[in-house]
């Protein structure tokens, strides 16, 4: 096998285990072992041990002498270093939107999400929450991506991936935070609008800092 096609199964398998861990499949702060990460992936051996230490640099895995590899655990101190990542990274990246997106992208971005709100006051069917979800990550995704630095990009999915295993116990797209939750995304978006980089700032600081409240329980 070549060192490309070794490359890709174990882009596969790191794919396969993120899906995994997202959907509670392997369950934060679980011991597996490579053997179980095999079957839990559909993945062969060998990808399996070329994609831990990529797990292990990222923090999504530990290894743990004499008993296996430990997940990823949801404590008090990931909510507020994934948290304040989250600002570091989206408070440059907001400003760099403001200067560098047309008018059309912050118009597309804005009729995008009234109509998503509109649709969630009139009803929050599953339909509608699962589309307020995939906007909610594709905004931030977008802003981010705007700064087209692949290192800070890759970082900020490595985060996201933690952000959404907290998210699946305390602060996922729930039916009552929808509507809430595109007002603050609106309100960043009025901004840019203005091209108040400064106001998208504090705008997009206020929905970061809802998120992590709700995460902590406050």
């Amino acid at each position: 096998m070549t060192r490309l096609s070794t490359l890709r199964l174990r882009d596969h398998a790191y794919s396969n285990f993120t899906q995994k861990l997202l959907a509670r499949d392997i369950q934060p702060g679980q011991i597996v072992s490579q053997r179980e990460l095999v079957e839990l992936t559909g993945m062969p051996l060998g990808a399996i041990r070329e994609m831990v230490p990529r797990l292990e640099a990222d923090g999504l895995i530990k290894t743990v002498p004499k008993r296996g590899l430990q997940v990823l655990s949801i404590d008090i101190e990931l909510v507020r270093n994934a948290f304040q990542l989250r600002s570091i990274i989206e408070g440059e990246a907001i400003a760099e939107f403001c200067k560098t997106a047309s008018n059309q992208e912050i118009d597309d971005l804005e009729t995008q999400h009234q109509e998503s709100r509109d649709a969630a006051n009139a009803s929050v069917s599953s339909n509608v929450l699962h589309r307020a979800q995939q906007i909610d990550w594709a905004f931030h995704e977008q802003i981010v991506d705007r700064m087209e630095n692949a290192l800070i990009s890759d970082i900020y999915r490595v985060n996201a991936i933690k952000i959404r295993l907290i998210r699946n116990s305390d602060t996922r797209m729930l039916p009552n935070l929808v509507v809430p939750v595109l007002e603050e995304h609106l309100a960043v978006i009025t901004a840019l609008k203005d091209r108040d980089s400064s106001g998208a700032a504090t705008a997009m600081q206020t929905h970061i800092n809802g998120a992590k409240r709700r995460a902590l329980g406050l």
